[in-house]
């Protein structure tokens, strides 16, 4: 089990993550991840476990309502998300927010085409 936490410490939930690291990183490209520049990765419902803070937690959403996008209203460090794929069988986390991780130490991260997502063509 893993931490992660906003900057304040105001937030804490708990992740069960594999034993060889992270099942897969991503970026987005989608207006509101390009802008926030993290790294994300999944975790299914049963592996997330809020611990504190879930009254600190404001809720973003934009364009379709779908994706939920959650961070801290003291410090403002974005947490976690519920995205529009697969919606209620994964959260993404950021990853730069669990404990013992060096973002700018991780290689050949995927960027998920999120300028362009399925649910957005008509």
């Amino acid at each position: 089990m893993k931490k992660l936490s906003c900057h304040c410490g105001g937030v804490e939930i708990q992740v069960d993550l594999p034993e060889a690291g992270f099942e897969k990183l991503m970026r987005c490209n989608c207006s509101l991840c390009k802008r926030r520049g993290y790294i994300m990765t999944p975790v299914k419902p049963e592996n997330f476990k809020l611990i504190k803070g879930k009254d600190l937690l404001t809720l973003y959403q934009y364009h379709t309502k779908v994706a939920e996008h959650y961070f801290c209203s003291k410090c403002g460090i974005y947490t976690h998300s519920n995205p529009r794929s697969n919606h209620d069988k994964v959260y993404m986390l950021n990853v730069a927010c669990i404990e013992g991780v060096k973002p700018f130490e991780l290689e050949n991260i995927k960027v998920n085409d999120g300028e362009n997502h399925p649910l957005d063509k008509k």
